[in-house]
């Protein structure tokens, strides 16, 4: 509870400070930090979060509160110190840090909305409004009413502003702030209870009513969901009962749930010497509290098996952890080995769960319902106290990487997090990040190591192909070559799965004009479309635009496509002319975007009902299917050819990652890479899957070049849809950092800036990009220069430009 008048709140607006408001008596014993409130901001009205008491405020008059939007704080007061560092090293807003963190659909705040008036309604019948005006009336008459955003963004009228402004001066339109409420809620359901006393007033006892009143107090208590399983009309009858005094109604908060199926309990497995020895050191070091650790392992070397058992140590102190994983994917199989060792004592955060049921996990959290969540990169955020262990694992993969809003890399901030909270923070990967091998080789990380699989086997014999080859051959071997062709048949006739990886979808990458040579692209991008023949459309994968099958060529209006180019979608299609007795699937973006598609197909692998399994990332890192013992990579170049220092690294990581799917159960496995370039260090190093020749190759070239670990990097990426308006103010961004680095020499020679460039996609979405690239050894430095320069006075704000700020970027693209 607040005990002073005056409350420190973050609101939810691109502002780099807080504001003190004034709260009102009868508001004040529901205050508590953590919590939002509703808060007057200029002319509107927006939703801010309480971070503590402020004892006055100062020479200013503060505003009162609204209003108290929760009954329990969303985040522990000990996790406010945790935003304001993310705040910090990101460079971006508190608020809409806070915002990020939290569930989705609890931002509450005035929205300008747009309706038309009488007067406007009458001109609009009688003929007597301009045609600009009258298509303005016509949308909105369509649409009954819409924000200002949304007229402004479907508008073909460039002065579109000025119009509304003058019809609403008129009395045409009537623009007007409306509040818009929550989209998260919580769950509530009616529970119907025995009350044990003598009616209030007798009322006429039906059968079904007295078939409620025997259920009820058979049960002393139960949700009316419940009763209408026995009386499916009880929705009904149960009001005069209440009435009448029989039986007390009351509304009670329900979680849902978005647990898979039931899971059987499980059997801690024996544990190997190499297992046995590493928890004993970390158990060993739990004296010294915050220890960071990279456990390094060959891919089925156990590594999960170990993050159960630090976590089991941290729930029996009766502390709480948090478990990382990359892809939504492989968080049902975690979801479910963690389930079914430590039962209901979890929860799950991730994107694809409906907005109520992020909510409802995220209160479990905060009411310490449950002490170990499991998620995607968000997780990081989750509302838990006194934490025991953090886990990260395959903490080398991209996805941990926001690339849009507050763009945090969820495995920095786990160690971060673990290290304010004094716990142990394990960063797992078979194929470890060069940032975290450094880290490791200059003594700030402690190196943990399972170099065998759990089950003795060997790890699978990968073969390399060279494509070269096979360039001048016409058909299926081009791409799938007979060497492959042969392993797959003769995996399927020994009753076991394939796994066929190609990190591209869709049936062909590059439409093109017969007639002119004209490639077909995306008319918001400076991309080709990519033809998905499932759904008979040209697809753009950076906008989501579409074309039909038949479109005309831009350029010369023929009608002759031809689709070249390949990805999962037609190697699919080749595969089953192929194999045609063999059963297939396809694992890529486009076959799970369903919701549970994703666990549908997984199961259907665990379950042996299909034979072979064409992938994208998706299936490369992390899962568990001891049927696959065949894995073949379609083009291991793909991520080679990206204009990016650290293509090389991708590279070796997804393939190494993709081969250890293989063998993983009783047979051993064998792995078939398809290449342009066997003699790449990368490729080579993959085939040896060894991690230590990669980086010992990798390592010296970031050090001549000065990059990441070696140097810390700051990117600032500048788009907009005027491409005038973009590069004058790229100009003008590089013009004030240059000018900062002249007139502070003592930070000048360590800083160095790159750009401005225009980006390797210059156009998506018609937003003309450009970047630059600030590096220096010391990441205060160019912290320090990036906010020196956002508060420079030549910086003007313009319209429909934005600067955003990443540090330590991951794509350069």
């Amino acid at each position: 509870m607040i005990k002073t008048d005056y409350i420190d709140v973050s609101v939810t607006l691109p502002l780099d400070q807080t504001f003190v408001y004034k709260v009102p008596p009868h508001l004040r014993e529901q205050c508590v930090p953590g919590m939002r409130v509703l808060v007057p901001f200029g002319r509107r009205r927006v939703t801010g979060y309480i971070l503590g008491e402020q004892e006055s405020c100062g020479p200013y008059k503060a505003k009162n509160i609204l209003d108290v939007l929760d009954d329990h704080p969303l985040f522990p007061m000990g996790e406010i110190a945790f935003f304001k560092w993310v705040a910090q090293y990101y460079i971006h807003p508190l608020g809409e840090v806070i915002k990020t963190a939290l569930p989705s659909g609890l931002d509450r705040q005035d929205i300008s909305c747009v309706f038309v008036t009488e007067t406007g309604m009458k001109d609009f019948s009688a003929g007597n409004l301009a045609p600009g005006e009258a298509g303005v009336i016509q949308f909105l008459k369509e649409k009954e009413g819409c924000t200002l955003k949304q007229l402004i963004k479907n508008s073909p009228n460039p002065s579109i502003q000025a119009l509304v402004r003058k019809m609403e001066k008129n009395d045409l339109l009537m623009v007007s702030a409306v509040l818009k409420k929550d989209v998260a809620n919580i769950k509530k359901e009616k529970v119907i209870q025995h009350l044990g006393e003598i009616p209030k007033k007798n009322i006429r006892l039906s059968h079904k009513r007295q078939q409620i009143l025997a259920i009820v107090r058979e049960k002393q208590e139960i949700s009316l969901a419940s009763l209408k399983v026995h009386v499916p009309t009880a929705a009904n009858l149960i009001g005069p009962l209440a009435d009448a005094g029989y039986i007390g109604i009351i509304r009670r908060q329900v979680f849902r749930d978005p647990l898979g199926d039931p899971v059987e309990p499980d059997t801690p497995p024996t544990l190997t010497d190499e297992q046995t020895t590493l928890i004993e050191t970390v158990r060993e070091n739990s004296q010294k509290g915050f220890v960071p650790y990279l456990l390094t392992g060959v891919t089925g070397s156990g590594k999960t098996e170990v993050y159960m058992r630090l976590v089991a140590d941290a729930v029996q102190s009766g502390r709480t952890a948090i478990v990382l994983v990359p892809e939504i994917a492989l968080i049902s199989q975690t979801e479910r080995r963690f389930r079914a060792r430590f039962g209901e004592k979890i929860a799950v955060i991730h994107s694809m769960l409906t907005h109520g049921e992020r909510l409802d996990q995220w209160r479990k959290l905060a009411l310490g319902k449950v002490s170990i969540v499991i998620g995607a990169r968000s997780a990081i955020f989750s509302p838990i106290e006194d934490i025991g262990v953090i886990i990260v694992d395959e903490e080398h993969d991209t996805s941990y990487k926001q690339e849009t809003g507050l763009r945090y890399n969820a495995r920095d901030l786990a160690v971060v997090r673990a290290k304010m909270h004094d716990c142990p923070v394990i960063l797992g990967s078979a194929t470890p990040s060069v940032q975290s091998y450094q880290n490791v080789r200059d003594n700030k990380f402690v190196q943990l190591t399972l170099e065998k699989r759990v089950n003795q086997n060997p790890l699978p014999e990968i073969t390399l192909i060279d494509l070269k080859k096979y360039k001048d051959f016409r058909g299926t071997e081009r791409i799938i070559s007979p060497e492959l062709a042969i392993q797959i048949r003769a995996c399927l006739e020994k009753g076991n799965q394939a796994l066929i990886f190609l990190n591209r979808r869709g049936f062909a990458t590059f439409p093109a004009c017969k007639d002119c040579g004209e490639s077909l692209k995306c008319r918001f991008c400076d991309v080709t479309m990519t033809f998905h023949r499932g759904q008979e459309t040209y697809k753009c994968h950076l906008c989501g635009h579409t074309l039909p099958v038949k479109v005309s060529c831009p350029e010369c209006k023929g009608k002759k496509i031809h689709n070249f180019g390949f990805g999962t979608e037609k190697i699919e299609t080749m595969l089953k002319s192929m194999f045609p007795d063999a059963r297939l699937t396809r694992i890529d973006q486009d076959s799970t975007s369903k919701k549970g598609s994703v666990l549908k197909l997984l199961k259907s692998i665990r379950n042996r009902t299909v034979d072979i399994i064409v992938g994208t990332q998706m299936l490369a890192k992390g899962h568990d299917f001891p049927s696959i013992t065949l894995v073949g990579v379609i083009c291991a170049d793909l991520s080679l050819s990206l204009p990016d220092f650290r293509a090389g690294e991708r590279t070796f990581q997804l393939l190494a990652q993709v081969a250890g799917r293989a063998g993983r159960g009783k047979e051993p496995g064998r792995v078939i890479m398809q290449t342009y370039n066997p003699e790449h260090f990368s490729i080579e190093a993959a085939r040896r899957q060894d991690y230590t020749q990669f980086f010992n190759h990798e390592a010296p070239f970031r050090k001549a070049l000065m990059y990441p670990p070696f140097t810390r990097m700051i990117q600032l990426k500048i788009s907009g849809k005027d491409e005038k308006k973009v590069a004058l103010h790229v100009d003008q961004v590089a013009g004030v950092l240059r000018s900062l680095l002249a007139s502070n020499p003592e930070i000048g020679e360590s800083v160095q800036i790159l750009g401005p460039i225009e980006a390797a996609i210059y156009r998506i979405s018609s937003r003309f990009r450009w970047q630059i690239l600030i590096k220096s050894s010391s990441a205060s430095h160019i912290s320090r220069l990036v906010k020196s320069m956002k508060a420079h006075p030549g910086i003007k704000a313009m319209k429909q430009v934005t600067i955003a700020v990443d540090v330590d970027p991951y794509s350069l693209t």
